[in-house]
C-alpha cells in the first residue's frame, strides 16, 4: 500500500497510493491503467481489476495447482527472524465509530491463526482502530474502551499463546479522529498507556503507527522523528523493555521512495527495528495484480537495502503483497532471496489475511481459498520458512 519514509535521502519521484484504498481520507490518485477497472469492496477498499467490475481472477493466477512447497535456490541467506501476515479486519469500518463488531469490524478468526503456524509461520501484524481504541470523547489520552481492548488482547494472546509474536498496530496513518497527531506528549501517554497492557508478553512488538503520510514536506523529517522517538519512550517508559519497537516514517512507508535518516531513534534497550511496505505494481499502490517485471521485488528494496546496511540498521518488511502471477511470484522470491542474503533484514509479513477480504482480492492470503494460497504461498513464501 504504500510508499517510504519520508525522513531523507533516496528519493524517487513517483506518486504515492495505497493497498486498501481509495477509502477514508485518500486523497490521491484513482484512475486505474489502462484496461482495468476500479472495483469497490467496502468503504474501506477499492482495488484495480482487470477488465470490467465483474472480471474476478482473469489474470490473477496462470494455473489453479497447488504445488508443494518449493525448495529455495537461494545460496547463502539467513532467516528471518519473524514471517508471516498481517491479519486485517479490526480496523475495518472506519467511518462508523465505534461500530458494531461482525458488521462494521471484525477480529481475525483463531482457525487462520492456527493454519498459518501450522505452515511455520510465526508473526502476525494485527491492525486496530484508535478511535475504537481509544474513543474520540476521551481524546487520545483518555481511557481505553474496554470490550474492544479485550477482544484485541483475545486476540493477541492466542497469538503468543502459539508461540508466535504479534505486533500491535494502530492502523490510522498519524490521523485520529480526522487530524493528524501532532502532539508528541499525547503521542507518547498513548504508547505508555497501550504498552503497558501488554509489557509482561515478551512475544509482543510494537508497530508505532502504520503508513503516517500527510505531514507535510517541510516538516516531515523533524515530526516523524519526534513522534517516533516519543512513542519509543512511552513504550519503555510502561515498563515494556524487551520487546521490539518498528518504526515508520512518511509517505505511506513505502521502501523505495525514499529512506529515512532513523539513526537519531535513540532506544536504551537497542532494540527498534525500521518497518518499509512495498508492493510491486506500477505506483507501488498494492491496487493491481500486474507486476511491473518479475526482477521488480529485487530492484524496489534495492536502495532500502543498502541504506539500512550503510548506517547499521535492522529493517522490517511489514507488508509486501502482489497478484498471484508468474512474472509476480519470481518478483517476489526475489525480494524474499536479497532480503535473506542482505543480513540487515529481521521480518517480513503479507499483506493480507483477514476473514472479510472479497474472494477477488488478489494478495488475499485467508485460509482455505485466499487466491494467494495455491501458488504464490508454496513457491514463494514457504520456501523462505
Amino acid at each position: 500500500m504504500k510508499t517510504l519514509l519520508a525522513l531523507a535521502t533516496l528519493a524517487i519521484a513517483v506518486s504515492p497510493a495505497v493497498a486498501q484504498n481509495p477509502g477514508q481520507g485518500w486523497t490521491g490518485g484513482t484512475t486505474c491503467a489502462a484496461g482495468s477497472t476500479c472495483v469497490y469492496s467496502n468503504p474501506y477498499y477499492s482495488q484495480c481489476l482487470p477488465g470490467t467490475a465483474t472480471t474476478t481472477t482473469s489474470s490473477i493466477a496462470t494455473t489453479t495447482s497447488t504445488a508443494p512447497p518449493t525448495s529455495s535456490s537461494c545460496a547463502n541467506r539467513t532467516k528471518f527472524k519473524f514471517f508471516g501476515v498481517n491479519e486485517s479486519g479490526a480496523e475495518f469500518g472506519n467511518t462508523v465509530i465505534p461500530g458494531t463488531l461482525g458488521k462494521d469490524y471484525i477480529f481475525p478468526a483463531p482457525s487462520s491463526i492456527d493454519y498459518f503456524v501450522g505452515q511455520g509461520f510465526n508473526f502476525f501484524r494485527v491492525p486496530f482502530l484508535m478511535e475504537r481504541m481509544v474513543p474520540p470523547a476521551g481524546g487520545i489520552t483518555g481511557p481505553f474502551d474496554s470490550t474492544y481492548l479485550s477482544n484485541y488482547m483475545e486476540t493477541i494472546n492466542y497469538i503468543t499463546g502459539k508461540g508466535a509474536y504479534a505486533a500491535i498496530d494502530p492502523h490510522n496513518y498519524m490521523i485520529y479522529n480526522g487530524a493528524d497527531i501532532s502532539s508528541t506528549s499525547e503521542f507518547q501517554t498513548f504508547w505508555t498507556n497501550l504498552a503497558g497492557q501488554f509489557k509482561s508478553n515478551p512475544n509482543v512488538i510494537f508497530d508505532v503507527m502504520n503508513e503516517p503520510n500527510t505531514i507535510p514536506a517541510s516538516t516531515a523529517f523533524a515530526l516523524a522523528s519526534y513522534l517516533n522517538q516519543a512513542a519509543v519512550n512511552g513504550i519503555r517508559a510502561s515498563g515494556a523493555t524487551s520487546q521490539l519497537i518498528l518504526v515508520e516514517g512518511t509517505s505511506w512507508t513505502g521502501a523505495w521512495r525514499n529512506s529515512a535518516v532513523f539513526g537519531a531513534i535513540q532506544d536504551p534497550y537497542n532494540n527498534v527495528a525500521i518497518e518499509m511496505h512495498q508492493y510491486l505494481d506500477s505506483d507501488g499502490s498494492g491496487t493491481n495484480a500486474t507486476c511491473v517485471s518479475s526482477t521488480i521485488g529485487v530492484e524496489r528494496l534495492a536502495d532500502a537495502t543498502t541504506w539500512l546496511q550503510a548506517n547499521n540498521l535492522k529493517g522490517f518488511l511489514g507488508e509486501i503483497g502482489a497478484g498471484s502471477n508468474a512474472d509476480c511470484i519470481t518478483a517476489v522470491n526475489g525480494a524474499m532471496c536479497a532480503m535473506q542474503q542482505s543480513g540487515v533484514w529481521i521480518g517480513a509479513s503479507w499483506w493480507a489475511a483477514g476473514p472479510w477480504w472479497p474472494a477477488d482480492y488478489f494478495t488475499s492470503i485467508e485460509p482455505p481459498s485466499g487466491l494467494i494460497i495455491p501458488e504464490m504461498l508454496p513457491q514463494a513464501l514457504l520456501p523462505y520458512l
